[in-house]
């Protein structure tokens, strides 16, 4: 089996895909490359919480230089601010623009990801991201695989979702730390504003029932 080159986008996400990919026998290497995230304080947190999973675990890393402004850049057209809250009449709406701008997102750090495979010997390309139910795993395979097939590598995406809980556990039990939110700036926000609602939508519930 060829080598593979895993792009990562924390620690936490990484501890389900890469017992597996070890499982397997073959040989990855780790890609870190998240431009996204909204400060080099939280980029260089959640790298560090990769970097000492990844040593532990004997997993070679490389990682891709802190370039917010590249990712301005791709995911300008789509900018904005999209909490998805239940019973909001624009929720469609909202979904659809924001899985716009994280199709954006997705295919510059693919792109990244894919080029490096290619430049490095790596004949296989994957993401932890798919093991979120939070993001969009349709749109991350497709993203994968156009980068993919644009550096002549072989796109080996994989749903991780069924190992989610597994890799919540596992990221307790190794005191790694959590991050409440995708990684970019709107996604802090909409996090807040979507956590807000919830909230006050079961406030609302509850006092209703105590005033049957």
């Amino acid at each position: 089996m060829e080598s593979l080159l895993l792009h990562v986008c924390c620690g936490p996400c990484s501890t389900v895909p890469t017992k597996l990919l070890a499982a397997q026998g073959a040989p990855f290497a780790a890609f870190f490359e998240n431009s996204n995230i909204n400060s080099a304080q939280e980029f260089n947190r959640r790298l560090e919480t990769f970097t000492s999973f990844a040593a532990s675990q004997h997993i070679p890393l490389i990682q891709a230089p802190y370039q917010p402004q590249l990712w301005e850049a791709a995911i300008k057209p789509h900018a904005g601010i999209f909490p998805l809250i239940k019973g909001d009449p624009l929720y469609n709406d909202k979904l659809r623009r924001k899985q716009a701008r994280c199709r954006s997102c997705y295919a510059m750090r693919f792109t990244q990801l894919a080029a490096q495979a290619a430049t490095l010997g790596y004949g296989r390309i994957s993401t932890t991201l798919s093991i979120s139910p939070y993001q969009h795993t349709n749109i991350i395979a497709q993203e994968l695989k156009a980068a993919a097939g644009h550096y002549g590598v072989v796109d080996a995406f994989v749903d991780y979702r069924f190992g989610y809980q597994e890799s919540v556990a596992s990221s307790r039990e190794l005191s790694m730390y959590r991050q409440n939110y995708c990684g970019c700036r709107f996604s802090l926000e909409e996090a807040q504003l979507e956590r807000n609602a919830h909230k006050a939508q079961r406030l609302a519930q509850k006092g209703s029932a105590h005033g049957k």
